[in-house]
C-alpha cells in the first residue's frame, strides 16, 4: 500500500495563493500517476491536476493558468501551487498516487482549503 500525508492547506482571501503538499511512502516504486482532486460541499470530487512520473501533466479548465502541479521523485513528494485562488476553489483537496502494480488507486486524508471573497 502507499500512504499519503497532505499539507499546506489553510484559508486564504480571493487572489492570494497556497502550495499544497503530499508525501508518499510505502509501496513508492509501483507509484505512476500523482494528483489532486478536490471535492467541495454537494458536489462530486473531481480532478484537479495530475503528473505521471515522465513529468506530463494534465489540468482541469477551471485551474489551467493558476494551478501547477510538480513532482520531487527524489523525495516522492507532489505540490500543488495554486495561485489567483477565488472563492470556488473552496474544497477539499486529496492527494492521489495510482500503483502499477498492484493496480489501485491510493488516497490522502485530504485537507481543507478555504477562499473568503
Amino acid at each position: 500500500q502507499v500512504q499519503l500525508v497532505e499539507s499546506g492547506g489553510g484559508l486564504v482571501q480571493a487572489g492570494g495563493s497556497l502550495r499544497l503538499s503530499c508525501a508518499a511512502s510505502g509501496n513508492i516504486l509501483y507509484i505512476n500517476t500523482m494528483g489532486w482532486h478536490r471535492q467541495a460541499p454537494g458536489k462530486q470530487r473531481e480532478l484537479v491536476a495530475a503528473i505521471t512520473r515522465a513529468g506530463s501533466t494534465n489540468y482541469a479548465d477551471s485551474v489551467k493558468g493558476r494551478f501547477t502541479i510538480s513532482r520531487d521523485s527524489a523525495k516522492n513528494t507532489v505540490f500543488l501551487q495554486m495561485n489567483n485562488l477565488k472563492p470556488e476553489d473552496t474544497a477539499v483537496y486529496y492527494c492521489n498516487a495510482d500503483t502499477i502494480v498492484p493496480k489501485r488507486a491510493n488516497w490522502g486524508q485530504g485537507t481543507q482549503v478555504t477562499v473568503s471573497s
